[in-house]
């Protein structure tokens, strides 16, 4: 029996899922948290060492539990984090903290480079918005900032990536130190119509080419396991995606129409747009799906920076519930919804992604009196993450004219019925929930399988299968056209 390791490294933890590399059936996954560090107001890092450990450790324990032989590992696949990103020396030793997607310290540099007239220019190349969310002005602000890599630069021993680059190189042993193309579009360093490096953006953010990795397609033998104390030398890593093309890829979004969100820490959608480059107009980026034999399929995307996150405010600084699960029956508790005909919960806690991008936003909750309490916060947390994510549907309808009839979800999060119930109330939409949620992971194994050579793309369809379908209320309809028109107002009002 062959066996695929897949690693999802994300936000808060790390998940490595062990797949049957025959049926591709899951057989066991496991998870392990790590800190997350916030030195200042609006900045967020990790430490590389620890998420390293974290991908040892969760394998180590696949192998273990499992009782198998590591020699009958086929392949390893890589999702990850996207923006996220790290700088690293030859020797593969961190030179600083990962600075994370959600870190704001770099919007004085993106006004910056506004007040020079760069933003259409720069969109136009990758099909991002200017914001501190994307890696390359993150990368100058390590240049600029910390002496580490001021050093290495100066020495030529400095290497810039995304999480997948260094977990590569990593693995590796540091004899690959290659990225793919769903990655390296969220740099706002890529040509998004040639997936090569730009010169003239390296430029603009002062970055070397000879510091980043090599672009490759997604589905590749980017190189072999070496050197490690807990797989065997020879295992190829043959499919690497971004954690959300993964996702979208899991759920067997290969074909133009196909849509997907996760829930996660925030909430990502993802619409396949097929070959071609569709450049939005309201809010949403273009950004890679995968490129497999050198051919690209592109992809629209909006993301909010705030879902899951959300409830672990709850949780962790309110402490209104011990465990995120718990919500659900707490919002349950809320049986009269003209109780929350005033409350909004606005999730911005870290400023607004799409459509509105502003990097400036905060966190808000309106409309709270005397008889407020801990289930009328709980449920307007759901209804905020909801609206966030209907926003996004909303912009998708607007700049595709397709008629979306469903939404297929996946996540931590979808297991809360209640949140896909009013999702699907509040957007009018079938959300249809798969028997597979950890369905970024599980892409990530599909790629590495496509890449190994064991399945084809046209095969993913028949290994997706659905679990559940939530449909509208209708007794709410009503309740949810009066929210709406108060959050677009009150959004309008505070932020645009």
């Amino acid at each position: 029996m062959g066996f695929i390791i897949s690693i999802d490294q994300g936000t808060t933890g790390t998940t490595s899922l062990l797949i049957d590399s025959k049926s591709y059936k899951l057989l066991d996954k496991v998870n392990q948290e790590f800190p997350q560090i916030y030195p200042s107001p609006g900045w967020v890092e990790h430490n590389l060492d620890e998420i390293w450990e974290t991908v040892k450790n969760t394998i180590n324990e696949l192998i273990s539990k499992n009782n198998i032989d590591p020699k009958s590992i086929d392949c390893i696949g890589i999702t990850n984090q996207r923006e996220t990103t790290c700088a690293f020396d030859s020797s593969g030793n961190p030179l600083a903290n990962a600075i994370v997607w959600q870190d704001r310290r770099t919007s004085s540099f993106c006004d910056h480079l506004k007040s020079k007239n760069l933003e259409g220019t720069i969109k136009e190349k990758t099909g991002l918005t200017l914001d501190p969310y994307f890696s390359g002005t993150k990368m100058n602000w390590l240049l600029e900032n910390n002496d580490n890599v001021k050093k290495a630069n100066k020495e030529n021993n400095l290497k810039f990536g995304t999480i997948d680059t260094f977990l590569l190189f990593k693995l590796t042993h540091g004899t690959s130190f290659r990225t793919e193309p769903s990655n390296a579009s969220r740099t706002l360093l890529m040509d998004l119509e040639k997936t090569t490096w730009d010169s003239s953006l390296l430029e603009v953010f002062g970055i070397k080419e000879s510091f980043l990795p090599e672009i490759c397609d997604s589905f590749f033998n980017f190189g072999e396991t070496k050197g490690l104390d807990f797989l065997p030398d020879g295992i190829p890593i043959t499919g690497i995606l971004g954690d959300q093309q993964a996702a979208l890829f899991g759920q067997a979004g290969i074909n133009e129409g196909d849509i997907k969100c996760t829930y996660g820490t925030g909430a990502f959608m993802l619409l396949n747009t097929g070959s071609k480059i569709h450049y939005s107009n309201n809010g949403l980026l273009s950004t890679v799906a995968y490129r497999k034999n050198n051919k690209t399929q592109y992809a629209l995307e909006g993301s909010c920076y705030i879902a899951g996150a959300a409830v672990q405010w709850l949780r962790d600084n309110l402490k209104i519930i011990q465990n995120s699960p718990d919500i659900e029956g707490l919002a349950k508790k809320i049986t009269d919804l003209k109780e929350m005909e005033h409350l909004l919960f606005l999730p911005f806690f870290t400023g607004i992604g799409s459509p509105y991008w502003k990097a400036e936003a905060k966190g808000a909750i309106i409309g709270l009196t005397r008889d407020t309490n801990e289930s009328h916060l709980a449920r307007a947390c759901l209804d905020g993450i909801a609206f966030s994510i209907n926003d996004l549907i909303k912009a998708m309808k607007e700049d595709t004219h397709i008629d979306l009839k469903e939404l297929k979800v996946d996540g931590g999060a979808v297991t809360n019925e209640l949140l896909l119930e009013i999702q699907a109330t509040v957007s009018e939409l079938n959300i249809i929930r798969p028997k597979i949620i950890e369905t970024t992971a599980y892409g990530a194994a599909l790629a590495a399988g496509i890449g190994n050579k064991t399945i084809e793309i046209e095969n993913i369809h028949d290994l997706w299968k659905q679990d559940s379908v939530h449909k509208e209320n209708e007794n709410q309809k009503g309740f949810y056209e009066k929210k709406k028109k108060a959050w677009d107002e009150k959004i309008k009002k505070l932020f645009l």
